[in-house]
């Protein structure tokens, strides 16, 4: 049974905050995670945030975006970057509780960034929480074939389905 949920939320790095949030309590509560959560550095010399992620469980924190100037537009990711994640978050999915992906953005919307870890994932029997802005809302619930559930944006419910999707794994197991 897929177990499939997301997040979305208005408002700039409002989703990366829920999720940190609800990885930081998990954690404490001895969760074994896989995946992602960004942070976004402001600077105050540039229009654009240094976007960073933590990969889970213990890994290193990965500068994922590119500064291009000050006055630079579009998109700023560094593939490398996340391609060197995708190869963390992948190898540690073994005995993980649970999947979590800051973000289905562009690169996934396409077919590539993590989307192969979310599908491994979810072969695995494996819960997998993502973070979906608007403008990927559409690429990731075709990608998820009307199979993703919806959640309410609040650290509480999120963390309720977490549990809930981990108690049917082991019930299912």
């Amino acid at each position: 049974m897929m177990k499939l949920g997301y997040v979305t939320v208005s408002g700039r790095g409002e989703i990366d905050l829920l999720l940190a949030a609800v990885v930081g309590t998990l954690e404490a509560d001895g969760w074994n995670l896989a995946g992602t959560v960004q942070t976004n550095i402001e600077r105050t010399d540039r229009h654009h945030c240094d976007m960073d992620i933590r990969l889970l469980p213990h890994g290193p924190s990965v500068r994922i975006s590119i500064d291009r100037g000050a006055e630079a537009r579009g998109c700023r990711l560094d593939p490398d970057a996340l391609e060197r994640s995708v190869a963390w978050v992948s190898c540690n999915l073994e005995g993980a509780d649970l999947l979590v992906i800051n973000k289905f953005g562009k690169q996934e919307a396409e077919g590539r960034g993590l989307t192969c870890v979310i599908a491994e994932a979810l072969d695995r029997e494996l819960p997998v929480l993502i973070g979906v802005n608007g403008l990927n809302l559409q690429p990731f619930l075709a990608f998820s074939e009307g199979m993703a559930e919806r959640l309410i944006p609040t650290s509480d419910a999120v963390i309720r389905w977490c549990r809930e999707s981990r108690n049917r794994n082991a019930e299912d197991g």
